[in-house]
């Protein structure tokens, strides 16, 4: 073989003589291995005995191209364009330089010129079909990975191609028509059927996308792909406990995934099966501790449970994985007010404004915790701040009164409380519960029964 002789000429400092044939294998067998300095010693060693192989000088130009020598790879190409004009392979090489340089105007005119000459058009095609992507030119590459399919009906890759351009397009329906006529010249093509699935699941025709998944395993029993689709399909039908024998036939075909067993802990929860959602969600964080969804599923069926202590230590597992996560400190802070940690729970409102979360129950429950630790000049503070985000809302208006209320600011309390009735006059409520003092007082039911006088 000549790829042993070569490694033990290597070892010995012996010369051994190979044809120009035999060097431009072991040289692809390095280049495929990212052996990459083995085949530039095979190079140097292969033009020393055939200085004039122009398959050698390309195999060299294409490493030349790989390190970034593109101004010696393309004068060494030009070289060999004199010599071998209709030789594809210089002419793919050239394009692959343009390519590197974001030139792919130029590199498609070059490829066009290699199909002229090339014996393997479908494979010209493809990198032709690939420039057009890099230019976002979905049409013109769709065009050209369907010639592919013209000249190798199953050349799946060019398939995927064709349905990603349709995908990026937002061309749901025509890649639908475009499968189904693919379908009809092979029925028996499971990836087409797969396809047709995954199509029909984006524009929510569920059925639809389950009949093709369906078939898709029918021809290829070992498809975990199409389990996969099945299953996510089926939650989707609400039919959970199919949708868990779907992910775990993909659990018997392939290494399990914190994914499965995720889906796996949902489809269980919604069967109200919280023991074993509870199971596989653990086994989705024991498969990857890294897993921030999987430790929120937890927290979530935790809260469910009213488990607060629970979901307090796994909430913070999900916070040491990503704690620039306002969702993850907002669930923080209903874990803290229910277990009556209210420092914490300040601190974790804090946090999703610095996070730039500026919904209104951020701004209201960080007030509201304020209020319940006495800090009332920190929650007026942060209740005027949110007036900048949110104009006219009943909640804040209310609560403002009652702070200035507290206060003895008496004008502007009256002022906020008539603005909070003109807004919603049933959620005085919110003054009766947070300020029950101020609420009590003579001065705050006057103004409220004179609005209702005066507004019916």
């Amino acid at each position: 073989m000549p790829l042993l002789k070569f490694e033990s000429m290597l070892k010995t400092d012996s010369v051994y003589f190979f044809d120009s044939i035999e060097f431009e294998q072991i040289i692809h067998y390095y280049i495929d291995s990212a052996k990459i300095s083995l085949a530039k010693k095979a190079i140097k060693l292969g033009l020393t005995q055939h200085p004039k192989s122009v398959l050698l000088k390309l195999l060299q130009a294409e490493l030349m191209i790989f390190d970034g020598e593109t101004e010696s790879a393309s004068s060494l190409l030009k070289e060999l364009q004199a010599i071998e004009p209709t030789n594809d392979e210089i002419y793919v090489q050239q394009a692959a330089i343009y390519s590197k340089s974001d030139n792919h105007k130029k590199a498609i005119n070059l490829l066009k010129i290699a199909l002229t000459y090339t014996d393997d058009e479908a494979d010209i095609l493809s990198m032709i079909g690939m420039e057009y992507l890099y230019l976002d030119d979905f049409n013109e590459a769709r065009l050209n990975f369907a010639k592919c399919l013209e000249v190798d009906f199953e050349d799946y890759s060019s398939l995927y191609n064709i349905i990603y351009c349709f995908d990026m397009q937002n061309k749901h329906n025509e890649a639908i028509d475009y499968l189904d006529n693919y379908i009809n010249k092979d029925p028996y093509s499971e990836v087409a059927w797969h396809q047709l699935g995954r199509q029909y699941f984006i524009v929510e025709n569920y059925k639809e996308a389950l009949r093709a998944f369906d078939f898709a395993v029918l021809i290829d029993e070992f498809f975990v792909g199409a389990y996969l689709e099945k299953a996510k399909t089926l939650e989707q039908l609400n039919n959970f406990e199919e949708a868990i024998d779907n992910y775990k036939i993909t659990i018997e075909l392939d290494d399990p995934t914190s994914f499965v067993f995720l889906r796996i802990g949902e489809c269980y929860e919604n069967l109200n099966k919280s023991t074993q959602a509870i199971q596989f969600y653990k086994k989705a964080v024991h498969e990857d501790p890294l897993l921030d969804k999987g430790w929120i599923a937890i927290t979530n069926l935790n809260i469910k449970e009213k488990k607060y202590r629970k979901a307090l230590f796994h909430i913070n597992k999900a916070l040491e994985i990503d704690e620039q996560n306002s969702k993850y400190w907002r669930k923080y802070a209903e874990i803290c007010l229910n277990i009556d940690l209210f420092e914490e729970a300040e601190n974790a409102f804090k946090q999703c404004l610095l996070l730039q979360d500026f919904d209104l129950t951020i701004w209201l429950g960080l007030s509201d915790v304020l209020c319940y630790l006495g800090e009332y000049d920190d929650a007026l503070k942060y209740l005027l701040k949110s007036k900048s985000y949110f104009k006219n809302f009943a909640e804040i208006e209310y609560r403002l009164s009652g702070l200035c209320f507290k206060f003895k600011n008496d004008i502007k309390g009256k002022n906020y409380l008539t603005s909070a009735l003109f807004i919603n006059f049933e959620e005085q409520i919110i003054l009766k519960e947070l300020f029950p003092e101020v609420y009590k007082m003579k001065k705050v039911k006057n103004i409220i029964n004179s609005f209702k006088k005066t507004s019916q």
